[in-house]
């Protein structure tokens, strides 16, 4: 009988049981991650007019995820919806994003397990490649209680369920992630476009794959485009790394002091045979944050945080009038309580607002307990989690230049997690500091 049929069951039995019993009736694989991977939150397009346009449904790489209602309980249901996968897809790489899911879930593709995810509101990312066949293809979603509430910080707002969630492809050559500052020069006078591209060869064979940017001006001019290809055996990956002059970027320098603060297109794209594809569009700001003697710099000079808590309202649209108020208020830095929609992020580097990023910890309860176990935060059996939700918040926002500084959570107490959590920060993010509130003098904070 399929794992789906298993799953009805289950849930039926449920109607009538608590969702820990049914956990014991279906115990998870070891590792519940295998499918989850952690990345730039970026869309690619098949031409550069839908690129400039941020035409998602004529992008030709994306299908809407818009799963129905398959069988509910009063503490759990299950979702799901069969997509027509094109034949090219399944000569690519597959990939779902999901976010406004609305609660835990545990994610299944034709009835095979691909991650089970505790933190209910971070946009999380699904390699599906492996699971996809051309045709009618499952996925399948149990939504269902956290089995972490403890640390599960409250929504602020209520958006629809499955908003913005979608399966998109890629080629097997391709970019996999990418990392990317536009930042002064030794001297301050010019920039440096540092450009890190993590690009991808999925054939079993070694393949040239070729990968390049350009850049233009808050004044629409281009000021540079380069090409490169390189040699990457079979399934593997290789960096491809950029780091042009850009001239004259002085007087476009990016700070929250500024009415509007200018910024720059990036367009990052891949070529075969003379064709460009997967267009991956993109702003930037000239300006780098840093901490320099245990101050939060940037273009040389220490940036006074004006700061307010802050999480996107439903849409772009109300979120945009609300940070546009913030702003007039006085306000230059958001302080949001967990990872937010991209357009945050986007709107808060056109506008120029600070950010201090946040991932989805909120366990205020016992946070002056010092034992261990005494508080989420000093129980060394919640590390790994506290790390899924701190990786998931970084990798999506770090090329954003609003982005300034990180926290670990909301006030949440200290201890081994938090400790674990910012020890692995620290070693991915070597410019920007870590504040974090409730280090409360300990190590674990820059500020």
């Amino acid at each position: 009988m399929k794992r789906y049929t298993l799953l009805l069951v289950a849930l039926g039995c449920i109607f009538s049981t608590s969702a820990q019993h049914f956990w014991e009736l279906n115990p998870q694989p070891a590792d519940l991650n295998a499918g989850r991977i952690y990345r730039t939150e970026v869309i690619p397009y098949n031409t550069r007019h839908d690129a400039d346009a941020r035409d998602f449904d004529e992008s030709g790489y994306t299908l809407r995820f818009e799963p129905k209602t398959l069988a509910a309980s009063a503490a759990m249901s299950i979702v799901g919806q069969t997509l027509e996968i094109p034949y090219a897809w399944t000569d690519g790489v597959v990939y779902l994003h999901l976010e406004n899911v609305g609660s835990a879930y545990s994610l299944y593709c034709n009835d095979t397990l691909v991650a089970d995810v505790e933190d209910p509101l971070t946009p999380s990312e699904f390699h599906l490649t492996p699971l996809i066949n051309q045709g009618e293809n499952s996925l399948k979603m149990i939504l269902r209680p956290s089995r972490t509430p403890e640390i599960n910080p409250a929504a602020t707002v209520e958006r629809a369920p499955f908003t913005d969630c979608y399966l998109y492809y890629q080629e097997k050559r391709s970019m996999r992630d990418f990392e990317l500052t536009l930042k002064p020069d030794s001297l301050e006078r010019d920039g440096i476009l540092r450009l890190r591209m993590l690009t991808l060869n999925g054939y079993n064979y070694e393949e040239q794959v070729e990968v390049g940017y350009d850049i233009y001006s808050p004044q629409g001019k281009l000021l540079d485009f380069n090409m490169r290809s390189i040699p990457i055996p079979g399934r593997s990956t290789d960096t491809v790394k950029f780091d042009p002059f850009i001239y004259h970027v002085n007087q476009n320098r990016w700070k929250a002091t500024t009415k509007t603060p200018p910024t720059y297109k990036v367009m990052l794209f891949t070529r075969r045979q003379g064709a460009y594809k997967e267009y991956m569009p993109l702003i930037i700001g000239f300006g780098e944050a840093k901490l320099e003697n245990g101050k939060l710099v940037m273009h040389g000079e220490e940036l006074t945080l004006k700061k307010a808590l802050c999480n996107a309202e439903k849409d772009r649209a109300t979120t945009l009038t609300k940070l546009k108020s913030l702003k007039a208020q006085g306000i230059n830095t958001l302080c949001p309580t967990y990872p937010q929609p991209r357009f945050y992020y986007e709107l808060c580097t056109e506008l120029g607002l600070y950010v201090i990023d946040c991932p989805a910890i909120a366990a205020p309860e016992k946070r002056t307990d010092r034992t261990v176990g005494g508080t989420p935060s000093n129980n060394p059996a919640m590390a790994e989690e506290y790390l899924e939700r701190v990786k998931a918040m970084y990798y999506r926002s770090r090329n954003f230049t609003c982005v300034v500084a990180y926290t670990l959570g909301t006030p949440s107490g200290n201890g081994y997690a938090m400790y674990k959590a910012y020890e692995w920060l620290k070693g991915v993010e070597k410019n920007r500091p870590v504040i974090y509130e409730d280090a409360a003098g300990e190590w674990n904070s820059d500020l």
